[in-house]
């Protein structure tokens, strides 16, 4: 069981690859032999990173839902088609696609944010830009007003 926290400053060099922290690394090894899946956010510029086994867990559910329906053909079309199959190389980088690249705005400097089963890659600029955002208090759900930290 994955339990991705914490967020990490990480560079993007001139070819696009990443280098993954060290502890994210090493449980990324542990948990899938550096098998990975990157695939779009719906609602965020920015991308998801899950391991294989929790990508191949969540796949079926997404093609599952009824493509006759405009926001679940959305979802499908960006999650499933920006979906792809990484392998972190021995130096515990992995190279992202131009399309990737493009769709999350990427430039040198990025945040990879620790989601508990996932991780989510952000460019730094966008990041810290949505951490600024006031939020909405109107669409809070009924779960997380019963939250207390």
């Amino acid at each position: 069981m994955s339990n991705f926290l914490g967020s990490h400053a990480i560079n993007m060099d001139a070819k696009g690859r990443i280098a993954i922290p060290t502890r994210v690394r090493e449980e990324l090894v542990q948990l899938c032999s550096g098998r990975l899946v990157l695939t779009a956010h719906t609602e965020e510029r920015c991308l998801l990173l899950y391991p294989e086994p929790q990508w191949q867990e969540l796949k079926p559910q997404i093609e599952a839902l009824p493509n006759m329906n405009k926001a679940a053909r959305r979802l499908q079309r960006l999650l499933l088609g920006y979906a792809t199959e990484l392998e972190l190389d021995s130096a515990g980088r992995v190279l992202l696609p131009p399309t990737l690249r493009d769709y999350a705005r990427f430039e040198k400097k990025l945040m990879l944010i620790g989601q508990g089963k996932k991780l989510e890659l952000w460019n730094e600029e966008l990041w810290f830009a949505y951490l600024d955002e006031a939020e909405d208090d109107a669409d809070i759900p009924a779960e997380m007003e019963a939250l207390s930290l």
